[in-house]
């Protein structure tokens, strides 16, 4: 007799397109140097390939924004996949700022050895990308960039939100930090990347709660600070920008503007929201394969 809660999984799966997967490479965690811990997962992918750095969103894990993509990243390039600051067992630091994302990523690299690769950010991840393209240009040979916007406040409304959030985040932020740090410091040391075949949607939310809601707020808040519009057009690298053409959370005229003020980017729409990188995998993962190829191909 089939077991009910894997009929429903499997419809699940069908319907948003989530791959029915058991298992995902694994991983370890890593000191950087003078920053903290993280956990990384590096998969070598084949010999001589070129080097990609996917960066997750917001209030989710490298695994959980991922792992639909692994696979077929991992034919062509080595992939290297990090949890961000307080984002699941990344680092634990005083406080969350883009910067110090935008310069973990080239300590990553240092550990491991990667003196250049190309970048693929989903919408946080995406802003990282951006800083980090900025800051350590020599380091970052391309970006992808997905469901990712240059700036948060544009509208009246956005700004309204973001200015008094930010307010509100900033006179609890220290309360936030210490609510975070007793939250993730009872989380297993290493996360589940093995399960049975039915038990992907139990992963999928662990992986979703081994991020503290009171470090989201402060997340929340320096992101809609952020704001590249004044350097945008000076990256030089060879980019791509993965529009999510059904976007209800990052407007999509403001991910075609960023494309456009990119010099040469290209672009590569996928009709879909912003949680395809999972819930519409099977629309994104193609998309994302081939502007990470686009990328590569300009090297």
């Amino acid at each position: 007799m089939t077991n009910p809660p894997v009929v429903a999984m499997r419809r699940f799966s069908r319907r948003w397109g989530v791959p029915d997967i058991a298992e995902v490479p694994g991983g370890r965690l890593v000191e950087l140097p003078g920053r903290g811990r993280t956990y990384v997962v590096d998969i070598p992918g084949p010999e001589g390939a070129p080097t990609l750095i996917l960066l997750h969103a917001a209030a989710c894990t490298g695994y959980l924004t991922w792992f639909p993509a692994l696979d077929a990243l991992a034919e062509r390039y080595r992939v290297i996949v990090f949890d961000q600051r307080w984002h699941g067992r990344g680092i634990r630091s005083q406080r969350f700022t883009v910067r110090d994302c935008a310069d973990d990523v080239v300590a990553v690299a240092d550990v491991l050895g990667v003196e250049r690769a190309i970048l693929a950010g989903y919408s946080l991840g995406g802003v990282v990308a951006l800083l980090a393209a900025h800051r350590h240009s020599g380091r970052v040979s391309g970006l992808v960039l997905c469901a990712t916007p240059y700036r948060f406040q544009e509208k009246l409304r956005e700004r309204a939100f973001h200015q008094a959030f930010g307010a509100v985040a900033g006179a609890v932020a220290p309360y936030s930090y210490r609510r975070a740090a007793e939250y993730v410091g009872r989380l297993p040391e290493l996360p589940e990347h093995t399960w049975a075949r039915s038990k992907l949607n139990r992963w999928a939310l662990n992986e979703f709660r081994s991020s503290s809601g009171w470090a989201m707020a402060q997340v929340i808040a320096e992101l809609g600070r952020f704001d590249a519009t004044a350097w945008l057009v000076t990256l030089s690298m060879p980019t791509a920008v993965v529009i999510t053409a059904r976007d209800r959370a990052i407007p999509v005229d403001r991910q075609l503007e960023m494309a456009t003020m990119i010099p040469g980017a290209s672009i590569h729409l996928v009709k879909a929201g912003h949680a395809s990188c999972v819930l519409e995998a099977d629309r994104f993962v193609p998309v994302l394969v081939e502007a990470c190829a686009a990328v590569a191909a300009r090297q």
